[in-house]
């Protein structure tokens, strides 16, 4: 495909490098001289300096032979005009727009992103998707992460092996015997800091990540089966009441209703908005950072605390205090604590600092841009191992040359790994001699080198 992108941000460069290396045809445009060079230095792409509101630009571009312009620009308003501009005057047939404030994302407009009005496909909200992310760790106590496949029917675990695990050393194919009725694959392990796809002979280590494709209904089973018994945290501070935290709030208002919330927003009158548009969350007005502040809150009873300023020191500073007010060792292993951070450098804090995770805006954002690119029946992706990998839902239909076809006589590439089915509303983990049937929903991973194999097998026609 031939893909323009509008901005060469952190998210724009880390899209910009992914789809190049599967095979794309990339042009990255931004009035940064200083950016537009580093992408230059570091990516085999096309770069422009220039205003991607100009059709002049877009024209040097090659606009006219687009198939699909992303505008990732910090500005909300100059993302829309691209997407103006492309469908007016050059005709893109798909425009993604990141788009921030709320205003714009309010509900009742939604008539406004039409071919009629502002012509925008896809609208890519990060402080959105990141309340989304965070409330389904919430929803699973013991993964880092919890991600919904195949109507939910199907869900992704990344899960940190720790020293209590049982499961530690036992090769998989053992393990499959010590758990007859668990619906659960491991598709992926991280051992420091390299990923791989294991074997049935492999075991798991401490300090792994791993990542499990599981029966979504199989979720508390298959975390006790690695060394996960935490329970769903009941009272939630949130350090940060800016949109992700507004979000994230109003989202367990309306879902997790036993759950109950603090946010302490130091902005008085942003303070007072939360306290009007949220129903059964108190707002706290003060610094996060502020021990009588905190002690108002109640910092020692909370079981999960979430750092979600726009300031990263100030977020790992949260996690700092978390650890001073916990009267004992049990009460911080206890506790839970998230912090989101901007600045990628700070990961290597995370184990010093006893932060149990660390919320990447950059990678939420190109996950969620990345499965709108896929071409053929690929309904949904989620990108993981930043970016080296993907984790895809496809559906098999009656051109697929799966059809029919033994999965140990499918060919595929071993970057390639099914790990599981959804058929007629039944979840299967496929053995060997699985048979692929026109409908099959398929939930597998995929390393991004492979991406247009998945593209191939999973084509809308045989042409």
């Amino acid at each position: 495909m031939n893909i323009i992108i509008c901005g060469a941000g952190r998210v724009g460069f880390t899209i910009a490098k992914l789809l190049s290396e599967q095979g794309h045809s990339i042009t990255v445009i931004d009035q940064s001289s200083e950016d537009i060079q580093k992408i230059n230095d570091s990516l085999d792409v096309k770069a422009i300096v220039g205003k991607a509101t100009y059709p002049s630009i877009l024209e040097k571009a090659n606009a006219t032979e687009t198939d699909m312009i992303i505008a990732v620009t910090r500005n909300d308003e100059i993302n829309m005009l691209i997407c103006q501009i492309a469908f007016s005057i050059f005709n893109i047939s798909k425009k993604i727009a990141r788009i921030r404030s709320q205003e714009y994302l309010n509900p009742k407009f939604t008539r406004v992103y039409s071919k009629e009005n502002l012509p925008i496909d896809v609208i890519i909200s990060p402080e959105i998707e990141i309340a989304k992310s965070i409330q389904r760790k919430l929803e699973a106590p013991g993964a880092l992460d919890s991600v919904p496949f195949a109507d939910n029917k199907i869900r992704l675990l990344e899960i940190l092996i720790k020293d209590n695990c049982k499961s530690i050393n036992i090769k998989f194919n053992e393990l499959t015997k010590n758990h007859p009725k668990l619906e659960a694959n491991v598709i992926g392990i991280n051992r420091d800091d390299k990923f791989f796809i294991p074997k049935k002979t492999d075991t798991v280590k401490q300090n792994d990540k791993i990542y499990v494709i599981i029966n979504s209904l199989q979720m508390a089973e298959t975390l006790k089966a690695f060394g996960h018994e935490e329970k769903i945290s009941k009272k939630i501070l949130i350090i940060g009441g800016g949109n992700i935290g507004y979000n994230l709030a109003k989202n367990i208002e309306e879902t997790l209703e036993t759950l109950r919330v603090k946010i302490v927003e130091k902005d008085k009158n942003r303070a007072e908005y939360l306290a009007n548009e949220l129903n059964d969350t108190i707002i706290i007005n003060g610094n996060g950072l502020d021990e009588d502040v905190l002690i108002e809150a109640n910092l020692d009873e909370a079981e999960t605390v979430l750092a979600l300023t726009n300031d990263d020191e100030d977020n790992l500073m949260v996690s700092v205090l978390v650890e001073k007010f916990a009267k004992d060792k049990k009460k911080i292993d206890d506790k839970r604590t998230m912090a989101l951070i901007n600045k990628p450098n700070y990961s290597l804090l995370q184990s010093s600092l006893k932060i149990d995770d660390l919320i990447d805006p950059r990678m939420n954002t190109v996950s969620s841009i990345l499965k709108h690119i896929h071409k053929g029946t690929i309904e949904n992706a989620y990108t993981i191992s930043n970016g080296e990998y993907e984790v895809i839902e496809a559906e098999i239909i009656e051109t697929s040359e799966l059809i029919n076809k033994e999965l140990k006589n499918s060919n595929l590439p071993e970057e390639i790994r099914i790990g599981a089915i959804l058929r007629n509303d039944k979840v299967i983990i496929p053995r060997s001699n699985f048979i692929f049937k026109k409908d099959d929903r398929v939930v597998f991973l995929a390393k991004k080198d492979s991406i247009s194999i998945v593209e191939n097998i999973f084509r809308l026609s045989s042409v």
